[in-house]
């Protein structure tokens, strides 16, 4: 090729070039201005939950980046959030054929206890426990859940907790609104290192048992803490809220991220629920 070819190619070919080196240079500094928002939008909400007269623990993991674990304590009363690990330990025992989804409840074999879910209301009084762990996540329901208790075992439910799911600051000392046994001193616990377990524990679940356990998670009705600021039906969030009085909770996933937000001792909810706002604002692309 001559010299004056050779420039009218470099002509054409160049624009291109710089094109495509344009193109790549604006989506490098797209993801480096992500990044940063992101990086901003993570600090703000530590910064708010710093300056509330409360303790807390969050939680954020996106898939390939680090993850952030900023806290005050670390061992909190665990309000619903215990229902998770009671799910694993129920899964758990499934394996081993201890236990059956498929195997019918009696309703009645518990005393009537509220606060959440309506299990209680029901007609009909005989379930399978599928149905009942379905409660006991979806609607929370407390007599669901100290049914899955009863058929379990206090005492096993914790020996699986430590031996099987690794969890040492988990506890489930008394069932659900047992005031009786509360006013005594037992209480149910969950620490901010057994919260992050937890996402390996669902991780770890085989793709049969995922297929059962993570559309209860799907559809929990609970929408007021890390879903609140979420636009309706545009994420699929895999999560479990529990609350008592000053006390907020809120854990969960998509596929792409990995969240939670626990606080203790609010005495003014307003300003904690706008921090759950902004945390779940976290999930939305």
């Amino acid at each position: 090729m001559d010299s004056l070819g050779y420039q009218l190619r470099l002509r054409l070919i160049l624009p291109e070039l710089f094109k495509d080196v344009k193109q790549r240079a604006m989506i490098i500094l797209l993801k480096i201005d992500k990044h940063y928002n992101y990086r901003m939008e993570i600090k703000q909400i530590i910064t708010s939950l710093k300056q509330q007269d409360i303790k807390y623990a969050f939680y954020f993991k996106r898939r390939g980046q680090d993850a952030v674990l900023e806290s005050n304590y670390e061992r909190f009363s665990s309000a619903s959030i215990i229902k998770l690990p009671l799910l694993l330990t129920w899964v758990h025992l499934e394996r081993q054929g201890v236990v059956d989804r498929a195997e019918l409840c009696d309703l009645d074999a518990e005393p009537q206890v509220r606060g959440a879910g309506f299990a209680y209301q029901m007609l009909a009084r005989r379930l399978p426990y599928r149905d009942v762990l379905l409660m006991m996540i979806a609607l929370s329901d407390n007599l669901c859940t100290n049914l899955v208790i009863r058929r379990i075992g206090l005492e096993r439910v914790q020996q699986v907790f430590r031996s099987v799911l690794g969890m040492q600051g988990t506890e489930l000392q008394r069932k659900l609104m047992d005031y009786k046994a509360r006013d005594q001193g037992l209480d149910n616990w969950v620490s901010a290192a057994d919260a992050v377990r937890l996402f390996d524990l669902f991780d770890g679940l085989a793709p049969e048992e995922k297929a059962w356990v993570e559309p209860m998670l799907l559809v929990n009705t609970d929408d007021l803490l890390l879903k609140r600021n979420v636009p309706r039906d545009q994420l699929d969030f895999y999560h479990k809220t529990g609350s008592i009085q000053g006390v907020f909770h809120d854990w969960g996933y998509t596929r792409d991220c990995k969240i939670f937000l626990f606080t203790n001792q609010v005495k003014d909810v307003r300003p904690i629920y706008d921090i759950f706002g902004m945390a779940g604002e976290l999930l939305i692309e």
